[in-house]
């Protein structure tokens, strides 16, 4: 049976594209401009799939989408926008949108979220209703794809207590990412409670954790809660994960495995209802093989995988940034300052080896020291040349990695007692070299093997076949 999509979009080569493009794959297509003329066909009992831009000439598409889903909870709907903010994706998720897409989009890719959801045969009725407003001061900023990315795995999260990864660079916001999960889910009432593992000595991670009971431990004067319970209720925010120790490791295991935990020195167990949240920089599968971190705590924590990108894959969003961070300096009383069209091409083309909070940075920086309302490129060409005098890219030559072999096959040969015997050596250089490669592209291709396998050149059956011998775990990130 021939299905019938609606398609609601003010623009009508937009209509005009989708309406070829879905007669293509055999169905049936009625179109509308306006978000009364969806509504009526909707109320008629028209369509099997809805697809609908956000902005139409007579009403907003989400104000639309909660009266759909009243009427018609078993019809999907997939939005559009090109208002590609992280609330976007979130408002229409929440006011029951089967999936959101940001404009210019893919048209394989809409084929592919079409099919989905024509095969989606159940659907939550019931969703919360959305009071975020739009206006308000955003937790993440940009409109790159790569952001779009995250803002849609955020959004199918918000409102789950899967426990997530987030991984990345320094600098790329984590705990950002972490405080939206949090603040618009339905945890928000309570609190969020965030700790960092670098920079809690070792001997006090546990007590930092769990609490502890006065004179468990020289210093221990009083009862002490730890860190889950004084996120009871809401998120425990665990950054920097792959520095907790082993012992601590354990413990949390038996939290994510149990449910309960006990104080330092305590011997009752406490029920815990928190949701958590990790993020790391490091590799944990590297750490993993180095015996570092528990590979079976790696697991529970990597439920869900977020990739936050590079501020390099996304400089598209430099402008924004740079925008927002002029006017939350406004805020703080500092004075206002433009940066020209040249200044912003030049911040584009630089390598941002600190990410989005060096970039915030350079901004606070520049708006302190300067006097002149319009900053330009002489201005950046000059902060820019004191911010980093090593070259990141140096990391990356030929003589370097040279040096670094060099070094590995020294520190073998050192390792064995006599170096004229017969050993192993090309295929242990092989083996280090090998696994961070195929962890790291695996991670830039979201787990798809096949990208992985055209990424690196080889074939996909050897790729397959070294992720075995080399024990690589293998995630697909949600897009």
């Amino acid at each position: 049976m021939t299905k019938t999509i609606i398609v609601a979009d003010d623009d009508n080569a937009i209509r005009k594209v989708l309406n070829q493009a879905l007669a293509r794959d055999n169905y049936n297509v009625m179109t509308t401009g306006t978000a009364s003329g969806l509504w009526t066909l909707v109320n008629e009992g028209h369509g099997d799939l809805v697809i609908m831009d956000v902005v139409m000439p007579d009403e907003n598409g989400l104000d639309l989408l909660p009266q759909i889903k009243k009427i018609r909870p078993n019809l999907e709907v997939i939005v559009m926008s090109a208002q590609n903010t992280l609330m976007t994706a979130v408002n229409a998720t929440q006011r029951g949108a089967f999936e959101y897409i940001p404009k210019p989009f893919d048209l394989f890719e809409l084929g592919n979220i079409v099919n989905r959801a024509l095969q989606q045969k159940n659907n939550q009725t019931n969703k919360r209703e959305d009071n975020i407003n739009d206006d308000e001061q955003l937790p993440l900023i940009g409109r790159s794809s790569a952001m779009q990315d995250v803002y849609r795995s955020l959004a199918r999260l918000m409102n789950t207590d899967l426990t997530v990864l987030i991984t990345g660079n320094s600098g790329t916001g984590k705990e950002l990412a972490a405080r939206a999960l949090h603040d618009y889910g339905k945890r928000k009432n309570f609190p969020f409670v965030a700790i960092n593992m670098a920079a809690i000595p070792r001997e006090l991670i546990e007590s930092e954790l769990f609490g502890h009971e006065k004179g468990s431990f020289t210093g221990a004067t009083n009862n002490s809660k730890g860190r889950f319970r004084q996120a009871e209720g809401g998120t425990l925010f665990l950054d920097e994960i792959g520095d907790m120790p082993s012992e601590a490791q354990t413990r949390l295991l038996r939290v994510l495995q149990e449910g309960e935990f006990t104080t330092v020195g305590g011997n009752n167990a406490i029920r815990s209802d928190v949701r958590i949240i990790a993020a790391t920089h490091r590799d944990l599968t590297q750490s993993i093989r180095q015996g570092l971190f528990r590979e079976d705590l790696y697991y529970r924590l990597n439920v869900v995988p977020i990739r936050m990108p590079a501020l390099n894959e996304r400089k598209e969003d430099i402008p924004e940034l740079v925008k927002y961070f002029l006017s939350r300096s406004l805020e703080e009383g500092l004075p206002w300052k433009i940066l020209d069209d040249a200044a912003i091409d030049r911040l584009k083309k630089h390598n941002w080896p600190g990410n989005v909070r060096e970039l915030e940075n350079l901004v606070s920086r520049i708006v302190a020291l300067y006097s002149q309302d319009n900053i330009g490129i002489e201005v950046i060409e000059s902060e820019l040349s004191e911010l980093n005098p090593i070259d990141r890219n140096q990391n990356f030559t030929s003589s370097n990695i040279t040096e670094l072999l060099e070094t590995f096959v020294n520190d073998i040969l050192n390792s064995q007692k006599d170096s004229s015997k017969k050993g192993n050596i090309y295929n242990q250089v092989l083996k280090e070299i090998e696994r961070p490669l195929i962890s790291h592209v695996l991670n830039i291709s979201r787990g798809n093997q096949l990208k992985c396998a055209n990424l690196l050149g080889v074939n996909r059956n050897t790729l397959r076949k070294k992720i075995h011998e080399l024990n690589i775990p293998v995630t697909r990130t949600p897009k």
